[in-house]
């Protein structure tokens, strides 16, 4: 149970200075407010402000500063690492500030932090447009932002931060101040990749792009036994893709999904996930080399409303379960990395977890290294290792596959790794790898910013001491 030396008289002065609720342990709404998607993080803040609106963000980041509590930050609270929820502090809640203004003559939607990508989606895609976002709905814009972002538009368009026109931020001073290319670009270059270390972030404004509202999209599947045939197949037909298409690798136990064949429930597969964001035309010659493959076990790549192909992977990360992630980035899809991806398939210890492949070459490579703090221009594929699990019984067993695994395949990387994904004991030189040369310049933004380090309860970027 969390505690605190704060006197209920200024803590009731702190509630009734907010619009929103003020949850204490014992409230009725604090254990699902703490609560976040990763089962294996329990922490307990002394304090959850349920902010509505930027002016209680405010009140609160000058409360936290002024009686010296550490604060967290929740958005959609996917973070692999659990950044969204400390124990003994403030934790400022974002989950209802939800809205999103579209501007669809001039392609460009304005999110409040709160928002989760599904929310996103939906009010664009009434206009027949998108931005860059991740590929599970429930995942929060801020946190995907902040630490770069991709998902399935990422090949034609970059980073979600490469869309991103300006962020509005409360410093810590409890200051509210944008950040663009025209107006403090020392933070706009930084909030582009480098994570909570600046401030709460209230909204975003990205640039959007035709999508939709139908794409070619879904999901197709082999036995197992089929995997080294398929990844040769795979790695031929990504050779030559289109940047409009995605398609990702996904190697696990098939669940009991209605779209795939009752005789591989329960038995690995190897499956693809497309997405084709041109023309239904152009999308249908594109992917039919995929469909005519082998005998597949179950195949839903089919004309769909983008939204359904953005959820399309839901399912597989339901809220409350164990997450333990490896990841790193790759110039190129050896293949010698197909014999270990099949090999440590082979061996998951749950039928939850996955091995996955994703591509992101493309838009983003066009870059300078330096254009914002996400790096890692010479990326062109995602390694994903995921494993995922029920019971804390199960917690070693699963860890080690993962980190086995990784170590196996981590000869193949560009040497960078995504910052979002690192899970909860990765420590400094995996931030360092994450940023590689921009580390130095986020060092001198972060000091300039955040000099006392309010916001550390994130990816650490310590300031330089006084």
């Amino acid at each position: 149970m969390s505690k605190i030396n704060i006197s209920s008289h200024v803590i009731d002065e702190f509630k009734n200075s907010l619009r929103g609720q003020l949850l204490l342990p014992g409230s009725s709404d604090y254990q699902n407010a703490r609560s976040i998607w990763n089962g294996m993080i329990d922490r307990h803040p002394a304090l959850i402000a349920r902010c509505l609106g930027v002016s209680d963000v405010i009140t609160s980041v000058q409360f936290a500063k002024k009686q010296g509590l550490t604060i967290c930050i929740k958005g959609g609270g996917h973070n692999i690492a659990g950044l969204a929820v400390c124990d003994d502090g403030l934790m400022i809640d974002m989950s209802l500030m939800r809205g999103v203004w579209v501007d669809a003559t001039n392609k460009t939607a304005h999110a409040q932090a709160g928002c989760l990508l599904g929310d996103v989606d939906r009010e664009t895609q009434i206009h027949g447009l998108a931005t860059v976002l991740g590929f599970v709905s429930n995942t929060g814009i801020a946190g995907l932002t902040l630490g770069g972002g991709f998902g399935y538009l990422t090949r034609k368009y970059g980073w979600t931060t490469d869309n991103v026109l300006s962020m509005n931020i409360v410093t810590p001073e409890g200051k509210l101040v944008r950040a663009s290319e025209q107006e403090n670009p020392d933070l706009f270059w930084g909030l582009r990749g480098g994570g909570g270390n600046f401030g709460v972030v209230t909204g975003i404004e990205y640039k959007l792009f035709p999508v939709g509202p139908e794409i070619m999209g879904g999901g197709i599947a082999w036995n197992i036994e089929d995997a080294p045939k398929v990844m040769e197949m795979y790695h031929a037909f990504t050779q030559e893709a289109p940047p409009e298409l995605t398609c990702a690798a996904v190697l696990r136990i098939a669940p009991p999904a209605p779209w795939l064949s009752e005789s591989v429930h329960g038995k690995p597969v190897i499956a693809l996930f497309v997405c084709y964001a041109g023309s239904l035309e152009e999308g249908r010659k594109i992917v039919a080399p995929l469909k005519n493959f082998g005998m597949p076990v179950g195949d839903i790549i089919q004309p769909r409303p983008y939204l359904t192909q953005q959820n399309i992977l839901d399912a597989t990360q339901p809220n409350g379960r164990r997450y333990y992630w490896k990841s790193e980035y790759m110039p190129q899809l050896d293949p010698g990395i197909f014999t270990k991806f099949m090999e440590h398939g082979d061996k998951l210890a749950s039928p939850h977890s996955a091995l996955i492949l994703f591509p992101i070459g493309g838009a983003l490579n066009r870059l300078p290294e330096d254009h914002s703090a996400v790096g890692n221009r010479d990326a062109r594929w995602i390694l994903n290792i995921t494993a995922s699990w029920e019971n804390k019984e199960k917690d070693d067993a699963n860890i080690n596959w993962a980190r086995k695994a990784w170590e196996d395949m981590r000869g193949f990387s560009t040497g960078g790794t995504y910052i979002n994904f690192l899970s909860e004991e990765e420590g400094e030189d995996r931030i360092h790898a994450a940023y590689g040369d921009n580390y130095d310049k986020l060092v001198k933004i972060k000091t300039k910013w955040d000099p006392e380090n309010l916001f550390r309860m994130n990816r650490n970027i310590p300031p330089r001491s006084s």
